[in-house]
């Protein structure tokens, strides 16, 4: 199986859009990492998160608002031949992204924030009461490095004939 990179923009947030979930990783002052599942949104290469306002995450980014943001899509288990292990692996493509955490404390923003992220789970217009909007913490990352990869993808040279593998 193969591993290849993705270096058009278009597929790298197709991958990014076909996410559920994100994964954000942060280190704390001893460089002890700590990974949070988030909801997100995304849209102009910038990331858009929530939390509450305070927390062990909020306590870190304090201190080091570097990230690294991986997306992954749903993975499908993969193989060459049957018979061998070593030709199983996961077919999925990945998405990693690093940049700072910026807090967004304006209202209108916070509001415009929340909406991206509310496209990316439904097509629905959503309204927002003024304590949710004060009381939740937005957190944008401008999308600084990005790498994608399509990995498990069966070698060009197997050809399937009738349940055997033939290199």
């Amino acid at each position: 199986m193969r591993t290849y990179p993705l270096e058009e923009k278009v597929r790298i947030e197709k991958v990014i859009h076909a996410c559920a979930l994100c994964y954000v990783g942060m280190a704390d002052e001893n460089g002890i990492p700590y990974v949070l599942p988030m909801n997100f949104g995304y849209e102009d290469e910038i990331i858009y998160l929530h939390s509450a306002q305070e927390g062990h995450s909020i306590s870190i980014l304090e201190n080091n608002p570097n990230v690294c943001i991986t997306f992954c899509t749903h993975p499908e288990l993969m193989w060459q031949d049957e018979d061998m292990a070593c030709s199983y692996r996961m077919r999925a493509d990945s998405v990693i992204c690093n940049g700072k955490v910026n807090f967004e404390e304006e209202f209108d923003e916070k509001v415009k924030a929340l909406d991206i992220i509310m496209r990316h789970y439904s097509d629905r217009s959503f309204s927002y009461s003024n304590p949710s909007v004060k009381n939740v913490k937005i957190w944008k990352v401008a999308v600084e490095e990005i790498s994608a990869r399509e990995f498990g993808v069966p070698s060009k040279n197997i050809f399937q004939y009738k349940d055997r593998t033939i290199f």
